[in-house]
């Protein structure tokens, strides 16, 4: 099972209402995310304690550099932002590294799964 990790607290009320349904990962990753995966989305910090938030299908994969994402896809990345530059200064505070408009970007869009269990 491969997961969708968010490090900052910040996500999990977005996660949980619906409002995040895109994350923006630097670089391709394509290899290790593909259409119709089932995925755990968690939160926390890198190398430590997560807390799966639910399982969700990856809807699709796009490979795009960053100036060339429209302001509805950065909008889905994080409902506050509206710009490249929004997203140029995130990537750089969680990738601790020069990112750049010219910078390859995956866009995972991802649905949550509903579970249940069946009456018995």
């Amino acid at each position: 099972m491969f997961a969708l990790n968010f490090y900052s607290e910040y996500y999990e009320e977005v996660l949980r209402n619906g409002r995040k349904t895109v994350t923006i990962r630097l670089g391709d990753k394509s290899g290790k995310y593909q259409t119709g995966m089932l995925v755990w989305v968690t939160i926390g910090p890198r190398f430590a304690r997560r807390q799966r938030l639910f399982t969700a299908i990856i809807d699709r994969v796009e490979i795009k550099t960053i100036d060339q994402l429209s302001p509805r896809e950065i909008q889905k990345e994080n409902p506050e932002f509206r710009t490249v530059e929004d997203l140029v200064t995130l990537m750089r505070r969680i990738y601790s590294e020069d990112v750049s408009v010219e910078d390859t970007v995956t866009l995972i869009h991802f649905s949550p799964v509903e579970e249940y269990s069946l009456p018995g």
